[in-house]
């Protein structure tokens, strides 16, 4: 198959939405969609606990833009957290965390000998729910590095109580048609590891991977997620979770 052009790769891009299989989807699956006030197909699944990774820290920064100036396509990422009879969870801390585009994470010493970036807080931030359930972060698409496909990070808390810690992912048309079109991105060496050889995508599943559009005529990219989650599911308290983390 040959090469996609910039512009085949963009209008590509352009052409998605949140709601990527829509079409094929009954009309009256999407109607109670619509009527559940959800803001992708994914409907009310429960997500997948997964690793947390070696890179959170908790910088207690409610905020929604954790760009801080890094370079990248800005993104707009919004998780609803329902429960699994689509009920909204209002008030619920979402913690956010990622690489920026060349695959460093802040608050970290160099690993590898790359960038230390201890004591500083990009791309990470907290938001509460609204009446939605919807919690909103400005942001960039992120990165990679070695060993790991394109992802971000997240947790859920109710009152003091870690329910859920998961991670999202993109389709792969998506990651390399940013990687290749934006050149915050530009890496000297290729990507080592994509979605389908990832095992904490396999673990995550299809439910984990959002529903992007790009926006006009600014070109940005909107990214959406229905996070469900079990209130009764906590993993950890959330006073003894950063006791332990010092």
């Amino acid at each position: 198959m040959p090469a996609l052009t910039t512009l085949d790769r963009r209008t590509l891009l352009r052409a998605l939405t949140f709601a990527p299989v829509a079409a094929a989807l009954p009309q009256t699956i999407l109607a109670e969609v619509a009527g559940a006030g959800l803001i992708t197909t994914d409907v009310c699944l429960l997500q997948a606990e997964v690793t947390e990774g070696p890179f959170y820290i908790d910088p207690h920064l409610l905020r929604a833009d954790i760009t801080e100036g890094r370079p990248g396509l800005p993104m707009q990422l919004r998780l609803q957290v329902v429960t699994a009879d689509c009920t909204p969870v209002a008030g619920a801390r979402v913690d956010v965390w990622h690489c920026d585009a060349l695959g460093v994470y802040s608050g970290v010493e160099n690993l590898g000998g790359g960038e230390d970036t201890v004591g500083q807080t990009f791309l990470r931030g907290t938001q509460l729910t609204d009446s939605e359930g919807i919690s909103t972060f400005q942001t960039i698409f992120p990165g990679w590095y070695r060993g790991r496909t394109t992802h971000i990070h997240y947790k859920v808390f109710l009152d003091e109580t870690t329910v859920l810690t998961s991670q999202i992912f993109f389709d792969e048309t998506v990651n390399q048609a940013i990687y290749d079109d934006h050149d915050a991105y530009e890496r000297p060496e290729a990507r080592d590891m994509l979605n389908a050889a990832d095992s904490i995508a396999a673990e995550a599943g299809q439910g984990a991977y959002a529903t992007v559009r790009m926006t006009e005529p600014d070109g940005a990219m909107e990214a959406a997620l229905v996070v469900g989650i079990n209130p009764e599911g906590g993993s950890a308290g959330l006073l003894d979770w950063l006791w332990k983390r010092g």
